[in-house]
């Protein structure tokens, strides 16, 4: 009969060997394992492809092989076999890992053997005892008498007749097969498990003078499933795939048209790492996918006011890093969705961090602007200057145009209630406390109202505005070093 010898000390925390037997469990970092060429695909939303192939020697007729080292986190129903002249009965996956704690739970009902040792003397006694429960510590019955064994330090060492046969020292699939003949052959597996994740983030170095900006992407790989993945030839593919999220893009300027230089797998891009990699369990790792430098890139101040109300007090602007994933005079390349993170040299030559900001799945030849945070010194008012109520013959006075089909009435409209009109003069102040002139970006939106209220009219404007669409319209004013202007826009309206 094999001995196997638990040291309890603080209820379990640790591992012995037992004096006529031991068994061992793998380090995670070490090469020990059963894996054979491995392959990984990793998905944005947490699911990854694990294909293993291993040379076993298969018996003829049926026979039970196992596969140690795969995910704990398996999904089986997802499990795939492959093997020339083979077919695949039946499957099972155990998970329940070898520990302390599982064996003590699996000795409920059971007897143990249980060794003190004197701390004084150093002599050892051993007693027989029945594990009655470990639900919050282990307790157990001794010659009639029911005792909980202290975490108080002392050792004490619990040895277990045998292994429960369903317990592994690391995640197994275990495979019933039938095969036509005897002989060694490459047995592939395959399968998708959550627990392993890929995310992207952007190191930035803006310079503002020369208006570039130097940026390195980093992916960054997490595993989680309970196995070290060794050597494995690792894909990483960028875009949201079914059940994932994606998120609005307040990012994105203009969307990109051009397609970058990477393999793609249907909708997606494929992000292959350069040589095979170690994904240890618990562990994280960074591989550098993007470095480039001297992108064009320049700040942008903006200021986005709502309906035509006034504020109470004067709002900094927004400040952004725009810039490009263009081939000319861009990135050159399609960005998976991630972090960007911006530093700047102070008057030392230091980068200091200036601000981050969030991206989405980016096609190349995009345009995008990243908000750092709120500007110092710049400063936005919106007001209400004047707002007079109009008739609706002075509102239909300011229309550009009219449409007359083939000169007769094409349509009769009835109205049910009186219109009221409005004439709203908005003043915009833009103070600057910088020692150069600066150009920001206003954009007044809410002036579509909805369909009853759609009709509005830019009646005169200080700045010539770009409608960007039905209810938003941008202004770029300059505004001078240290220096403040007002820019007044009048619109009439049915609101």
């Amino acid at each position: 009969m094999k001995l196997h010898a638990i040291a309890l000390a603080g209820l379990l925390a640790a591992t012995t060997l037992g004096s006529a037997a031991s068994f061992a469990q793998t380090d995670p970092a070490s090469d020990e394992t059963s894996q054979g060429d491995v392959s990984v695909t990793i998905y944005n939303n947490g699911q990854s492809l694990v294909q293993d192939i291993r040379q076993l020697d298969i018996r003829n007729g049926r026979s039970v092989v196992t596969f140690p080292d795969v995910s704990a986190m398996i999904r089986p129903e997802t499990l795939s076999f492959a093997a020339a002249n083979t077919s695949i009965v039946e499957q099972n996956f155990d998970f329940d890992l070898l520990t302390p704690q599982k064996l003590m739970e699996k000795a409920i009902g059971q007897a143990v053997t249980l060794i003190r040792t004197n701390p004084a003397t150093g002599a050892e006694t051993m007693q027989r005892a029945e594990v009655l429960s470990t639900v919050g510590g282990v307790v157990v019955r001794i010659n009639g008498h029911i005792e909980v064994l202290r975490d108080d330090g002392l050792p004490v060492r619990v040895i277990f007749d045998e292994v429960p046969p369903n317990l592994r020292a690391r995640p197994t699939l275990s495979v019933t097969l039938e095969s036509n003949r005897s002989g060694t052959r490459p047995a592939s597996i395959r399968y998708l498990t959550p627990g392993l994740g890929w995310s992207s983030d952007y190191v930035a170095l803006y310079d503002e003078q020369r208006g570039t900006v130097d940026m390195q992407g980093w992916v960054t790989l997490t595993n989680t499933t309970g196995t070290t993945f060794h050597a494995a030839d690792t894909l990483l593919v960028a875009g949201n795939v079914s059940g994932s999220f994606s998120p609005a893009r307040r990012d994105l300027v203009r969307p990109g048209t051009e397609t970058a230089d990477r393999e793609r797998l249907g909708d997606f891009y494929l992000y292959p790492i350069a040589e095979r990699t170690t994904i240890a369990n618990n562990q994280t790792k960074q591989v550098s996918f993007l470095d480039v430098q001297g992108v064009p890139a320049r700040r942008v101040y903006t200021r986005n006011v709502g309906w035509l109300t006034s504020d109470s007090d004067p709002v900094n602007a927004s400040s952004a890093i725009s810039f490009s994933s263009s081939r000319e005079g861009g990135l050159g390349d399609a960005l998976p969705a991630g972090t960007v993170r911006f530093y700047q040299n102070d008057s030392q030559g230091t980068p200091q961090f200036i601000g981050e900001n969030g991206i989405g799945h980016t096609p190349m030849g995009s345009v995008l602007s990243l908000r750092t945070g709120d500007a110092f010194d710049i400063f936005v008012q919106a007001e209400v200057e004047q707002r007079d109520r109009i008739t609706a013959a002075e509102y239909e006075r300011s229309a550009r145009y009219r449409v007359i089909e083939d000169g007769e009435v094409t349509r009769t409209v009835e109205v049910e209630r009186a219109v009221d009109y409005y004439r709203t003069t908005m003043r915009y102040t833009f103070t600057n406390a910088k020692p150069e002139a600066v150009d920001v970006d206003l954009v007044q939106s809410g002036l579509d109202r909805g369909w009853w209220s759609r009709d509005f009219r830019v009646v005169n404007e200080d700045v010539a505005g770009e409608q960007l669409n039905a209810g938003t319209r941008r202004y770029v004013v300059s505004v001078p070093a240290n220096g403040t202007r007002i820019v007044r826009v009048t619109y009439e309206t049915r609101y």
